[in-house]
């Protein structure tokens, strides 16, 4: 076994492989870019190293700086991780000339699979059975178009060199194949450096079902069971699990078999995924081998108890596979969610921050081995920690939440418990959409097929609902108190002067106070705003809502308190929550809701803000890839003008209503700044 590693990755996978050289008793060296000089696995790993700026082209993908650090450090091994360089077949060959192993596959097998074109024809050949389509060298448009033409609509548009759901587009019929494919290929070109496409019948309803694979060097493969990844949004997998729901013992025998002869076909060695896409009806067609370990992999390895990076790193040293077909089996469930740093209100954008306030719920540490039936059942991998920042460099993630259980029904039930007692307050995350989407209907009955987001969208993403009162009195009730101890911080010798304090005293009367609070949720548009009165008396308050007509002054009392931790009583009711403070805002969870309520400081000044003037403005860095409306141009609501790459995606910028470009501000190529106006428009 290896001595030493060098992990070529960041954020939770580099955080994951080192827990697990460290329960082997393997010496980790972490690389890391000028973003990432505070960051988690750096702290997690035993040495670590500078290798360039935060761009990825110029740190995390120069493979000749990377394999420099592991030879002037003493690593005996490379692990990729996934993304950056797992997959790519030059950087192999580069760690195997320089004398390093590379923790995953050949070269060979890289090259094989790299090419979704290539790997389809292999397989045919493999007799792994292939969804209809066009995967050959023809890339005129109009080639295509016509191709697309024979095959029948809806057709999906795919890099050939893609993968995490990067360069693909659903064509609905002839007349929009051009645009989508010159979209495609932009977004090809920038991800992967390659802008061949392959078209393919996009299936109606189908799932997305994966097997894990594993090969050693001495000839054995095996599969690990299936997961099952339809819930995807913009082609990116959302939530995952293992075992797939609804499949039987032969369909995953044929399925298993299937994966192992692709694995074979290209002499694949280490850890890799063959990805199915699978009708209703029981009928499945190979999609890709993603040859690397996949994010989603704690599913599998939390329903057959094994570790696979351990068995990563085992195969990469020449041991064989530590289990055998036969001595696998499946125990219970597990799901997956994706803890994004992202606004599902708003096209799922990403958000750029810093994480002020970040609680999760209980979980197992991995270094106890993510046991199977453990009395939580929770497991959190994670690459960031409180304070640190999420950067327009890298992946939006900040955590996977991982859960267990005896059956679907249990896992589904600690998955909606886990999401309620995640709290995250600095920027924008996608936990309330998740835990809508777990507790859904169609998910919970295990009615799956890729589009399930789309048809169930109003149901996911329904009108924004008004903050409940508890919210409002928890929020209440921690501005008080807040005050009280500031008061009486800065009282002294004073503290029993009742007019400096902050008790609420008046002398013959009681003291009703107005409290304004503007729902700062991001669905809330226009956002609601709530006018809240607080009457001080001995041992309590009074409280009302006056702009519900319905509303009655209730009792509020402070039950207890322990830090941001509040249990209160309003009228007969008894609420429980934890209100955190981020500037003006109070965040407050409680039910298993968060409520973001901007407090308006009625004694602060209010500073003037500059308005737009009708300027588009860019929703986050990134560059401007096309520009589709020029100088005079008259346009109707909705019409696309701009289109910026940020973050590794596409979005597009478009009129907010009918009217008249005046001006284009910036042209192809150009890197803009959040917020900066891209154009300047007249509203009609």
């Amino acid at each position: 076994m290896f001595k030493k590693i060098l992990i070529a990755n960041r954020g939770e996978i580099a955080c994951r492989v080192a827990a697990t050289a460290r329960r082997l008793g393997i010496k980790t060296v972490a690389v890391y870019s000028e973003a990432d000089a505070n960051a988690k696995h750096v702290a997690v790993c035993d040495e670590a190293v500078l290798i360039g700026p935060a761009a990825a082209k110029e740190s995390y993908l120069r493979g000749d700086k990377i394999i420099a650090v592991a030879k002037a450090t003493g690593a005996q091994a490379i692990h990729p991780g996934y993304g950056f360089l797992s997959e790519n077949a030059e950087f192999a060959d580069a760690c195997a000339e320089a004398g390093l192993v590379f923790i995953g596959p050949p070269a060979s097998a890289m090259r094989a699979m790299g090419s979704k074109s290539a790997a389809k024809s292999l397989m045919e050949k493999a007799a792994v059975p292939l969804v209809p389509g066009y995967h050959g060298d023809n890339q005129d448009a109009d080639f295509l178009n016509r191709e697309a033409d024979r095959i029948g609509y809806p057709v999906l548009l795919k890099a050939s060199a893609g993968g995490g759901g990067k360069g693909m587009r659903v064509v609905e019929n002839s007349a929009a194949f051009k645009d989508a494919l010159a979209s495609c290929k932009r977004e090809a070109i920038s991800s992967f450096g390659d802008d061949k496409v392959l078209a393919e019948k996009y299936l109606q309803r189908p799932r997305h079902i994966e097997i894990q694979v594993f090969a050693d060097t001495l000839g054995n493969c095996i599969y690990l069971f299936e997961r099952d990844c339809s819930v995807q949004r913009r082609h990116q997998k959302v939530l995952e699990e293992a075992p797939a729901p609804n499949m039987s013992a032969e369909r995953r025998a044929a399925m298993g078999e299937a994966a192992v002869a692709a694995a074979k076909a290209v002499g694949y060695v280490g850890a890799g995924t063959v990805e199915f896409i699978a009708n209703q009806d029981g009928s499945f067609y190979f999609m890709e081998m993603n040859t690397r370990l996949q994010v989603e992999h704690p599913v599998t390895e939390m329903i057959t108890g094994t570790d696979l990076v351990e068995w990563q790193l085992r195969v990469a040293a020449g041991e064989p596979l530590p289990k055998k077909q036969d001595e696998l089996r499946i125990h219970g469930h597990a799901i997956e969610a994706r803890i994004y740093a992202e606004n599902p209100e708003k096209g799922f954008l990403p958000s750029i921050g810093t994480l002020r306030h970040l609680a999760t719920p209980d979980a197992v540490n991995f270094e106890l081995g993510g046991i199977p039936g453990h009395p939580s059942g929770v497991r959190i991998d994670s690459g960031v920690r409180e304070g640190d920042a999420i950067s327009p460099f890298y992946d939006p993630m900040i955590a996977k939440l991982i859960v267990w259980g005896a059956d679907r029904k249990q896992a589904l039930a600690r998955m909606s418990q886990a999401l309620a007692q995640y709290q995250i307050v600095g920027l924008a995350a996608n936990i309330a959409f998740l835990k809508r989407l777990v507790e859904g209907e169609a998910f919970a009955t295990a009615d799956l097929d890729t589009g399930l987001i789309e048809r169930h969208h109003d149901t996911l993403f329904p009108a924004a609902q008004p903050a409940a009162q508890g919210a409002l009195a928890l929020a209440a009730v921690a501005l008080i108190e807040a005050e009280k101890q500031a008061s009486a911080a800065q009282s002294g010798a004073n503290a029993g002067d009742p007019w400096g304090s902050a008790l609420g005293w008046r002398m013959n009367t009681a003291y009703t106070r107005s409290l304004s609070f503007t729902d700062d949720y991001a669905a809330a548009l226009p956002a609601k705003a709530y006018n809240v009165q607080v009457t001080y008396r001995d041992a309590d308050w009074l409280f009302n809502l006056p702009s519900c007509p319905d509303a009655q002054p209730e009792r509020l009392s402070l039950m207890s308190q322990q830090g941001a931790d509040f249990s209160i009583k309003l009228g007969d009711t008894a609420w429980h929550g934890s209100v955190r403070r981020d500037g003006d805002t109070f965040h407050v969870f409680t039910g298993g809701a968060h409520y973001a309520l901007a407090y308006n400081d009625p004694m602060a000044h209010a500073g003037e803000t500059e308005a737009e003037g009708g300027r588009l403005t860019a929703p986050m860095p990134g560059k401007v890839v096309a520009v589709l409306a020029e100088k005079g141009q008259a346009v109707k609501k909705g019409d696309a003008l701009v289109i910026m790459e940020a973050m590794k995606m596409e979005h597009t910028i478009s009129a907010p209503h009918d009217g008249v470009v005046e001006e284009v501000l910036y042209a192809v190529g150009d890197q803009v700044t959040d917020g900066a106006p891209l154009l300047a428009f007249k509203a009609a």
